[in-house]
């Protein structure tokens, strides 16, 4: 093999590799554009449970309270009871 045919193999060689590199450019940028569609969806899906469990949290708390008052309300009837039966 002569100089000239290990230059033309060489040249192929790195054309073929700028190609392939251009086409995995392509791939990174594609995936890269998949990535912050999915990030945007992930943000919104975490807002969205955020609301919900803030809404769930609430009510919890609500349930609570109301046990609280009732609570209080059937221990004073209970002191009630008992003072009327002695």
């Amino acid at each position: 093999m002569n100089d000239r045919e290990l230059l033309e193999l060489i040249a192929t060689q790195v054309g073929t590799l700028t190609s392939d590199m251009k086409e995995v450019k392509g791939d990174m940028k594609e995936v890269k554009e998949r990535v912050v569609v999915l990030e945007s969806r992930m943000i919104k899906m975490e807002d969205d449970n955020h609301k919900n469990f803030t809404a769930l949290f609430d009510g919890y708390k609500q349930n609570s309270e109301q046990l609280n008052r009732i609570e209080k309300e059937v221990s004073k009837h209970e002191e009630i009871i008992l003072r009327r039966i002695k």
